[in-house]
C-alpha cells in the first residue's frame, strides 16, 4: 500500500515537473518576445542590430558569434516548448521501464539531453546556413531581386516533404515508442544507452519535423502564434492516434500557401510593384 502511494506521488511530481518545464519555456519566450530585446530571438542579422540599437548597447549584435550566442538559448527554449510534448509517450514509457533502477531520474535526464542535443545541432546548422544565405543575397544582385521568393520556397519544400517516404519512415519511428525502446534499450550500460536513446529518437524526430522547424526558423522564434500552430501539428502527428491524418492535409495547405505567395509576387512584379 505504501509503495503504491509513493509511486502515485512520484508520478504526480514527474508530470508536474514536465508541465512546468514546458510552461516555463513558453512564458520565457512570451516575455522575451514582448521585451525591447525581442529582435535577438530572430535569426535575421537586421533584427539583432535593431534590437541592439533599441537597447542602446552599442555592441555589434549582428556579428555571427554574438548572434549565435543569443539565438541558441532562444532556439532551445523553442525546442522544449514545441518538441517536448511530442516526446512524452517515449519519456513515460522509458520512465516505467527504468522504474526499478536507482538512478532512473538521471537516466531520464540523460535521454532528454540527448534528444535536445540533436535539435541544438540542427539549430546551429540552420543558423549558419541562414547567415550564408544572407551574405549571398547581399552580394549577388539576381538573388537579392529574388529574395522575396525564399519564404514561398520554404513553404513549398515543407509541404512537399510531408508526402515523402522519408517523412513516413521517421514519423512511424516517432509514433511507435515501444518498438523504438525495445530496439534501442538493453540496460547493460544504462547511462550511455539512455543518452544514445535520446540521440536516436532526436534524429528520427528531426527527420520527421525538420522542414516544419525550418518554417519556424524562417519567421523567427519570437512569433508565438506560429509556434503554437506548428507545435500543435508536430505534437499531434507524433503523439495522437489520429495524428497521421494531419500529415498530408498540412502538406497540401503549405504547398497551396507557397504557390499563392509565388503568384502574388509574380503579379506584383508584372505590375511594376515591389514583390
Amino acid at each position: 500500500m505504501l509503495g503504491a502511494l509513493r509511486t502515485a506521488d512520484d508520478d504526480r511530481w514527474y508530470r508536474l515537473a514536465l508541465g512546468l518545464l514546458v510552461l516555463a519555456a513558453w512564458v520565457v519566450l512570451a516575455l522575451w518576445g514582448a521585451s525591447p530585446q525581442a529582435g535577438r530571438l530572430h535569426h535575421d542579422p537586421a533584427h539583432h542590430a535593431e534590437s541592439a540599437a533599441v537597447a542602446g548597447t552599442g555592441e555589434d549584435a549582428s556579428s555571427p558569434v554574438s548572434g549565435l550566442l543569443v539565438f541558441v538559448p532562444g532556439w532551445m527554449l523553442m525546442t522544449v516548448a514545441m518538441m517536448l510534448p511530442g516526446m512524452l509517450p517515449l519519456l513515460n514509457l522509458f520512465r516505467r521501464v527504468t522504474s526499478g533502477r536507482a538512478h532512473r531520474d538521471l537516466l531520464l535526464i540523460l535521454m532528454g539531453l540527448g534528444y535536445l542535443a540533436v535539435w541544438a545541432v540542427f539549430g546551429v546548422a540552420a543558423y549558419g546556413g541562414d547567415r550564408i544565405l544572407h551574405e549571398l543575397v547581399d552580394r549577388i544582385l539576381w538573388l537579392r531581386r529574388a529574395a522575396w521568393s525564399i519564404p514561398a520556397i520554404v513553404l513549398l519544400g515543407a509541404g512537399i516533404y510531408q508526402f515523402t517516404s522519408l517523412k513516413e519512415k521517421c514519423l512511424a519511428e516517432c509514433r511507435s515508442p515501444y518498438a523504438f525502446l525495445v530496439g534501442s534499450w538493453h540496460g547493460r550500460r544504462p547511462g550511455r544507452e539512455a543518452w544514445q536513446l535520446g540521440l536516436r529518437h532526436g534524429v528520427f524526430c528531426a527527420g520527421c519535423c525538420w522542414t516544419l522547424m525550418l518554417l519556424m526558423f524562417a519567421v523567427g522564434v519570437a512569433h508565438l502564434g506560429w509556434m503554437l500552430a506548428l507545435g500543435a501539428v508536430m505534437s499531434a502527428e507524433r503523439a495522437m492516434p489520429w495524428g497521421r491524418r494531419l500529415t498530408r492535409p498540412a502538406g497540401a495547405l503549405l504547398i497551396l500557401w507557397g504557390a499563392l505567395l509565388i503568384v502574388r509576387g509574380a503579379l506584383r512584379i508584372a505590375a511594376g510593384l515591389p514583390a
